[in-house]
């Protein structure tokens, strides 16, 4: 694991043209991103985050048996670098239509290191595959709610 320090990421909810890509995985690909990369790029049939040199990184927000046929497909000529982030933390923030601050709150739902393996359950076959690395990011994440029809 590798410390990501204090550095804020703030994307606007999902991109058009990002292939249903939420605001935690734009933020993941944009932390990663180095001068050099190159992104959402066609490789064997699939649409890769990131592809730095020769290593394919993808970044996965959800569960991985969306990868059950990506990996094993890609590692068969590739290096995979998977990124997966897990919420340490959570705050909820909920603001009425106007953008003003009704009310925040810490979630008492926290993430542990221990969640990946709950997760890698569904990817064995290639855990031990000498091209596939994991990055496990512990993040602290904002979810807003907004409020469209709040009494007076």
């Amino acid at each position: 694991m590798r410390s990501v320090g204090q550095k804020q990421l703030h994307a606007a909810g999902p991109h058009i043209g990002r292939l249903r890509e939420g605001a935690l995985h734009a933020d993941l690909r944009a932390w990663f991103q180095q001068p050099g990369d190159r992104m959402e790029v066609p490789v064997d049939g699939y649409v890769i985050d990131l592809v730095r040199g020769e290593t394919l990184v993808e970044f996965q927000t959800g569960g991985f048996s969306a990868l059950r046929r990506k990996l094993p497909a890609l590692l068969q000529r590739h290096a995979v670098h998977l990124v997966t982030p897990i919420a340490v933390a959570r705050h909820i923030l909920k603001i009425d239509a106007a953008g003003e601050l009704l009310s925040q709150r810490r979630s008492p739902k926290r993430g542990r290191i221990e969640d990946i393996f709950a997760e890698l359950v569904s990817i064995p076959e290639v855990l031990n595959h000498p091209r596939f690395s994991l990055e496990v990011v512990l993040v602290v994440c904002s979810f807003t709610v907004i409020r469209t029809n709040v009494a007076a």
